[in-house]
């Protein structure tokens, strides 16, 4: 029986993390909010909270109940379950053999390191070896997926990646507080000064030409400057809903470290 792996998130990186999981024949399940906050939907199995199910890169995201978690026990693992569970109760009702916290909420939320054998986070906030046994980075750059095993990744800048020569140019922010509405789908080929979505009565608009990669669902409850979305200066359609390069390296590097564990002799 393969091993059992809880992944706490269902963004964007802890995706492509439970994606490669999946692939390599582990039993994944995956938790998130009620109202998930990820904008590049495409590629996340939160997005089955809100649709029902998603498919990414050939890996089909399915939500289930939470009260009716007892069918993991006999479940045909032919998908990644996904639950709403902001309390993190499957840590004690699922008994995993690997817990990763890929929420990316840039501050410790202590320990879980007695919750499973083997806890892994990704980027800046949990320290390995006191809130977690490995951190994973997240920063762009050298350090790009390093292992970490005493400490902890590198601060958060609030510096957007560099795509196509872009940052702050290419994210989507809130101008105003309130219930956002998206105007164009995700995919989307835009110009710099359309119309992307709308908060209230205020517009959100792409500073930019390129391909929407990521937009948040609408209807969220947004307060002023929260993230929105990004546009990708490539104007390559497909990835939009492709993982990412840097996603692709955050998930290698867990896999790493779960396969190191899983090899270990007893």
């Amino acid at each position: 029986m393969s091993a059992k792996v809880l992944i706490l998130g269902a963004g964007e990186h802890a995706s492509a993390t439970g994606h490669r999981l999946f692939r390599c024949g582990l039993r994944v399940v995956m938790t998130d909010l009620a109202t998930p906050m990820a904008v590049r939907r495409a590629v996340s199995f939160c997005s089955a909270i809100t649709d029902g199910e998603v498919t990414v890169e050939g890996v089909r995201g399915v939500r289930h109940e939470l009260d009716r978690a007892g069918d993991l026990a006999g479940f045909d693992w032919s998908h990644v379950p996904v639950f709403v569970d902001p309390s993190s109760s499957l840590k004690a009702c699922w008994r995993p053999d690997v817990i990763v916290d890929g929420r990316l909420l840039k501050a410790s939320s202590g320990s879980f390191m007695a919750h499973a054998p083997l806890t892994i986070a990704l980027g800046p906030g949990p320290v390995a070896g006191r809130d977690v046994h490995f951190v994973v980075e997240t920063q762009r750059g050298h350090d790009l997926g390093r292992i970490i095993d005493d400490g902890e990744a590198a601060k958060d800048t609030g510096e957007p990646g560099d795509i196509g020569g872009f940052t702050h140019q290419r994210v989507l922010r809130a101008p105003a507080g309130g219930r956002f509405q998206g105007v164009l789908r995700i995919g989307a080929t835009v110009a710099a000064g359309d119309v992307v979505g709308r908060v209230g009565a205020e517009q959100v608009v792409a500073r930019i030409a390129g391909v929407l990669r990521g937009l948040a669902t609408s209807g969220l409850e947004v307060g002023a400057g929260q993230k929105l979305g990004d546009i990708d200066p490539r104007g390559v359609v497909r990835f939009a809903s492709t993982i990412s390069d840097k996603a692709r390296t955050i998930s290698g590097s867990v896999l790493e470290i779960v396969d190191g564990f899983l090899r270990r002799p007893a």
